[in-house]
């Protein structure tokens, strides 16, 4: 948490809903956790939605946990008075709003562990400044008129978007944008230009996104033009888990994400290329779940054998329930030959070190203390990256590397082996989500 003092600043008139001129921000009464900062001045195009946004995150903190303070006063842009906050959210704010030393005290705020949320318009500011743009991670070039479009959502374990289905039709103002955010910050949703007209991004059109960003977090949403966005339950929700991310409550993996291709996408087709050994098995619910039953078992993929890749696949459990990811292991009917020639990088919130979750089960131990800061708790979504490099065997847990470990036993080999599913046993029920693998060469970081 990055606040430290709360003090309360108060002004008179309408300024209390729009933001003091004679004082940095409006606090809320809140005093204790986590507070976030709503900044909205225009120095160019105002959206008549400024005041229903501000009431939304207001809204959204009060059942969120976390105090709101609102400004439209660039001299809240401090050193001081940004150590604070645990994020600034800047709602459709245009144009030029901030002055040299007011940017300064803003990049210091991020390479301090400081957060941003841009909303809609964000992407319409500061064209000038250079830090402010990679933050934002993209600059806003025009829009086509309001109208429904088709949303694709790409990352559905972040919290901005694990609520969501596959596809989110929406009415909003899509804007095009001066460059494609996605080489540099992971995309969390992008829009299908053939669903409405004016799209001009060749085919992919990010229009939400994340990135770890020079010390600090950013989330940026397109949406937001209108009014009606910040009664829209699924708009809220979205906006909620940015902020929850961008504030710390949240951890999810926003590092950039590109060249994987789906061995599981959610759908009964791409569980073709997949087998169970031993008992149990595992279910395909509407929304692209797969969630374990019985066992002990393995749901293994079959087609292809693999040496050399980054293996994602996001995960989340009931409660204290136990599973794993295996690697390494060779095509076979019975599930302990995974367990005697492989490796399991574990999912168990309870057990000794070298047996819970981030282990490579029974060999080595996550690093714990960053293990407990990157885990997300029983019912919501993690991410696991699993990378294997000749004998060498990494894992990152919502993009935190927890584990380096070496194979040495000459019993086994992670250079050309299998990957596979565990469902545990009777009471253990752990859910997967979008297994994706990148194959990579045989040496590298």
């Amino acid at each position: 948490m990055r606040a430290i003092s709360r003090v309360t600043m108060a002004c008179a008139g309408a300024a209390l809903f729009l933001g003091c001129v004679s004082a940095p921000a409006v606090s809320q009464s809140k005093d204790d956790g986590k507070r976030v900062l709503v900044f909205s001045r225009t120095a160019a195009f105002r959206h008549d939605s400024i005041p229903e946004g501000i009431a939304a995150v207001k809204q959204l903190g009060e059942s969120g946990g976390f105090a709101v303070d609102t400004t439209e006063d660039p001299g809240a842009f401090t050193g001081e008075n940004l150590r604070r906050y645990d994020a600034v959210v800047f709602l459709s704010t245009t144009g030029d709003v901030l002055d040299d030393a007011q940017q300064r005290a803003f990049e210091g705020y991020i390479h301090d562990g400081g957060a941003y949320v841009g909303i809609h318009a964000a992407a319409d500011t500061e064209y000038d400044w250079a830090f402010y743009g990679g933050l934002a991670g993209a600059y806003f070039r025009n829009h086509p008129a309001i109208q429904q479009a088709t949303v694709d959502v790409e990352d559905r374990a972040h919290p901005a978007t694990e609520g969501l289905a596959r596809t989110w039709d929406r009415t909003d103002e899509w804007y095009n944008y001066r460059s494609n955010p996605r080489e540099r910050a992971h995309v969390l949703a992008s829009l299908d230009e053939s669903s409405y007209t004016g799209g001009t991004m060749n085919g992919d059109h990010p229009i939400a996104w994340c990135q770890n960003y020079q010390g600090g977090r950013a989330f940026y949403t397109g949406g937001g033009h209108t009014k009606e966005s910040y009664t829209e339950p699924a708009f809220r929700r979205h906006l909620l888990g940015g902020i929850r991310w961008a504030i710390g409550d949240a951890q999810a993996d926003c590092r950039p994400e590109n060249g994987y291709r789906p061995l599981f996408d959610g759908t009964a087709a791409s569980l073709d290329g997949w087998q169970q050994a031993g008992p149990g098995s595992f279910t395909l619910s509407p929304d692209g779940t797969l969630t374990s039953s019985g066992g002990l078992g393995l749901l293994w993929y079959a087609r292809q054998n693999f040496g050399s890749y980054s293996l994602k696949l996001d995960w989340k459990t009931a409660g204290d329930d136990n599973s794993g990811v295996f690697v390494g292991f060779p095509p076979s009917d019975d599930p302990w030959s995974a367990v005697d020639k492989g490796y399991e990088i574990q999912i168990d919130a309870t057990d000794v070190p070298e047996k819970t979750t981030g282990a490579v089960y029974g060999f080595q131990s996550a690093h714990l203390k960053k293990r407990d800061r990157a885990l997300n708790p029983p019912g919501e979504w993690n991410t696991y990256e699993i990378r294997v490099q000749g004998e060498r065997l990494r894992v990152w847990l919502n993009g935190v590397k927890i584990n380096d470990f070496t194979n040495t036993d000459p019993a086994r080999s992670l250079t050309d082996g299998h990957i596979g599913l565990q469902n545990h046993g009777a009471d253990d029920q752990v859910s997967f989500r979008d297994v994706r693998i990148k194959e990579l060469p045989v040496k590298g970081n």
